[in-house]
């Protein structure tokens, strides 16, 4: 870091420079972390950082105030560099009640700053956060060793908006907007954009808007003119690609990749889904795209969402179901119909904690096994997993490929990790999308007889028929169908035929796909780290960290889960030894197993959380050492 001096009269800081800073917003559930960490990424993206965030927050509508388990956070990393992670520790905790600075201080760097709000340490607080009567941690040397910035937010808040027109709760609502003004101050970030947004957002309600932006500017001011800071901080914009970027979270990402698709398709989209969390939003998103030939349909439960997806592929429609592990759990009748009509259908799992209800809200890797495998009888899918918010939409545009080319319903994987986190996605120009266009069979394809449903092409793909379509009207259903003619059979010998044909169909799209390449690192090796999912930002970091230190380890993802890259048993053979990190207890390594014949290692973490580099790393070289 350098540093400059910045001089006012009366007021001397330092203005430090910094090549990426992590801080984390933490405060009761109503506190507004949620806004007020958005804010700052928009902002921070906006202006050429490079970014990721990890947003965290209770299962409950209104969980308990004041308690730990009621802490809602929103870590934010921003910097002049690549970033791929959140970050392992803060550099900044604002913590905005006692108990928040107990859930999240022991991630804080030594050293680091912590800026509390004093309003939330009295006695009521500090007993809901669980401290010892007479016991608090601003004054009995828990911050020993860390910035500690005091501040009654609160109080600033109400004389800020002494006058408003506005109730209390409302005016304490606004202390969050406090926050941010003076975080935009330290990190020396325009407010202008989250003014617009303010405007925006409250235009039919100015005096909230008004509120809002003078707490805001408040916050700013305070900074500006107290002497209790001696540091602010610099943060130069990424050197990205050129191009026009935007933020985007995982969920916006999938609702914008789908739209894209029915698009380079030239199919109608519809979307059936029963609101799950963390799955909601792709719905809430999609529904502003009427004018764009979308039709959302929120469903009476997650049956009848797929069932109604199903039928808008029957029809000739690119159909689409959203949901979480419970949710999948719910489908897996409906996806079995769908396999065996051999119909493009996409599914879009959003994992998070299980089983059951589990964790609503936080994230996990462990529907791999029921993409996999939760069906009945003979039904193998593709499935293929997103490893990070922008990579949804690249994600569900292959997803969308595969399906329509070669007839099938494919399970696409992402979680709550990559789901509700964001960085910045650089547009793609519309010539740089390659179409995929259906091509609907609208003549016979059995000369002088009757149509065949089941006479496959190359791909072993069945022809896509619309409905009414003129003297080609054929039969299809949940009913084992005759070879070809798509007469329902009984036949032992036609069913064996029939089940091998859609496991081979599924496994010949292996020659439609990319083959599998180190992602980092090269092709061999003493150490390959084979990771899926959104286990990448972290992996990556770890292995680039260890090859700078003179380590040989690789970096191998996969996006392409079933069927496997036709070449990656071959790859992963040319390594001594193979590490496989998952937010499970070790689905991939099971499957690498079965199918390599591999003595792969796996890292395990079931906690709801991401792996953190410094995890990754440590394993990285235990295994190296040894």
């Amino acid at each position: 870091m350098e540093s400059v001096i910045d001089q006012k009269p009366g007021h001397v800081t330092s203005l430090v420079e910094a090549d990426s800073i992590v801080i984390r917003f933490s405060g009761d559930s109503g506190d507004g972390m949620q806004l007020t960490g958005t804010q700052f990424t928009d902002t921070a993206a906006f202006f050429g950082k490079d970014i990721s965030t990890f947003p965290e927050f209770p299962a409950e509508i209104r969980a308990p105030i004041g308690t730990t388990a009621g802490v809602s956070g929103f870590q934010v990393h921003f910097g002049s560099k690549e970033i791929f992670t959140p970050g392992d520790e803060y550099d900044v905790l604002v913590a905005m009640n006692s108990a928040a600075l107990k859930v999240d201080l022991h991630q804080l760097k030594k050293g680091g700053i912590v800026i509390v709000n004093t309003a939330g340490f009295d006695k009521k607080n500090l007993g809901l956060a669980g401290y010892a009567d007479g016991a608090n941690p601003l004054e009995d040397g828990t911050l020993e060793g860390y910035t500690v910035h005091k501040i009654d937010v609160t109080k600033f808040t109400k004389e800020c908006l002494a006058g408003s027109s506005l109730g209390m709760k409302e005016i304490e609502r606004s202390k969050n907007m406090f926050v941010l003004g003076l975080l935009f101050w330290m990190f020396d970030e325009s407010m202008d954009h989250t003014i617009a947004f303010i405007n925006e957002k409250f235009a039919k309600k100015p005096d909230i808007a008004e509120a809002n932006i003078k707490t805001l500017k408040a916050g700013w001011n305070y900074g500006d003119h107290t002497e209790i800071f001696v540091n602010r901080y610099k943060v130069a914009p990424a050197k990205l690609p050129k191009g026009v970027y935007r933020n985007i979270s995982g969920n916006a990402a999938t609702a914008i990749g789908l739209v894209a698709a029915a698009e380079l398709s030239g199919l109608p989209l519809f979307l059936g889904s029963y609101p799950i969390t963390p799955a909601s939003d792709v719905l809430h998103e999609l529904a502003k795209y009427k004018t764009s030939n979308v039709k959302t349909f929120q469903a009476e439960d997650e049956i009848a969402a797929i069932c109604a997806a199903i039928g808008a592929s029957y029809a000739g429609g690119l159909g689409v179901t959203t949901t979480s592990g419970p949710g999948m759990a719910l489908k897996t009748e409906a996806l079995g119909l769908a396999t065996i009509l051999e119909i493009p259908l996409l599914v879009i799992d959003i994992q998070r904690g299980g089983p059951s209800t589990g964790l609503p809200t936080k994230t996990e890797q462990s529907d791999l096994m029921q993409a996999m495998y939760g069906r009945h009888g003979e039904g193998p899918l593709p499935v293929i997993a997103a490893c990070s918010p922008s990579d949804c939409f690249d994600t569900i545009l292959e997803a969308a490929r595969i399906a329509t080319e070669h007839m099938t319903p494919v399970i696409v994987l992402t979680d709550g990790y990559i789901a509700n986190g964001s960085e910045p996605w650089r547009f793609p120009a519309a010539a740089d999308l390659k179409p995929f266009k259906v091509n609907f069979v609208t003549e016979n394809n059995n000369p002088g007889g009757t149509f065949k449903p089941y006479k496959r092409d190359e791909k072993l793909s069945r022809p896509w028929v619309k409905p009414g379509t003129k003297e080609l009207m054929h039969r299809i259903g949940g009913l084992e169908k005759q070879n070809e003619t798509g007469n329902v059979s009984y036949d032992a010998k036609n069913h064996e035929t029939m089940t091998r044909i859609r496991a081979e169909k599924i496994q010949k799209i292996a020659d439609y796909i990319p083959l599998a390449k180190p992602d980092s690192g090269k092709d061999k090796g003493k150490l390959v780290v084979l990771g899926w999912g959104s286990t990448s930002g972290a992996i990556k970091t770890a292995v680039r960290e260890a090859i700078a230190e003179g380590y040989d380890v690789s970096h191998v993802h996969l996006q392409h889960i079933n069927p496997f890259p036709k070449n990656l048993g071959e790859l992963l053979s040319n390594y001594d030894n193979l590490l496989i990190p998952e937010m499970n207890c070790g689905q991939l390594l099971q499957l690498i197993r079965a199918k390599y014949l591999l003595p792969a290692i796996g890292l395990s973490k079931v906690q709801g959380l991401p792996f953190t580099t410094s995890e990754l790393k440590n394993k990285i070289l235990e295994i190296l050492k040894s």
